[in-house]
């Protein structure tokens, strides 16, 4: 098998360790010198034009990281902003390598808070862990600060006029996260 045939059946990137395992590690070094298959961390190699793909296989670039923030509001339809970068969430005592490509910001939290309201689904053919809608808008309140009141009032105002809106489960959400205050005046001025 060709190693180029082999990482398009495989989601789009092979490792090192699986390349020596199928035989195929000398084609992959070769590949990469021509420029055909990138590196895109250690151990780690997709294939050039598979990195124009709008989603990528969080579990292999970050494991463990869940998508989160600008990531999950645009796969939610909750806002109108186009994310620049892969927002993934990350447990804070965690330290993690990024590649030089795709551009990822990484989000670190309390670990309380990293497993809450987790959810997986598949995105362009990836199984990706995703933040839930509900705990997407209480990261919007959360980071309010950071992406703009605007931005935050647009994605909660979106979120609340949706047949789906789960209320209970986003003020439980909220006070996990010390924001049922903040929350609960929030609502109440966008209704």
């Amino acid at each position: 098998m060709n190693i180029k045939e082999y990482i398009s059946q495989n989601g789009g990137y092979i490792s090192s360790a699986e390349a020596k395992e199928k035989s195929l590690y000398n084609q992959l070094l070769y590949e990469v010198e021509k420029g055909t298959i990138v590196r895109v961390r250690q151990g780690i190699y997709a294939l050039n034009e598979g990195l124009a793909k709008p989603m990528v296989d969080v579990e292999r670039l970050v494991p463990g990281g869940i998508l989160c923030a600008y990531s999950a509001w645009s796969h939610y339809g909750l806002t109108t902003q186009i994310p620049l970068s892969y927002c993934i969430a990350i447990e804070r005592s965690r330290k993690v390598t990024l590649p030089e490509y795709p551009p990822i910001e990484l989000f670190f939290l309390s670990k309380s808070v990293f497993e809450l309201g987790v959810s997986e689904t598949v995105i362009e053919g990836f199984q990706v862990k995703i933040y839930d809608m509900e705990k997407s808008v209480c990261d919007a309140v959360k980071y309010r600060n950071r992406i703009g009141i605007d931005v935050s009032s647009e994605i909660l105002r979106n979120y609340l006029s949706r047949k789906d809106s789960d209320i209970t489960r986003l003020y439980a959400y909220a006070k996990d996260m010390r924001l049922g205050k903040r929350m609960d005046e929030l609502v109440k001025y966008m209704i």
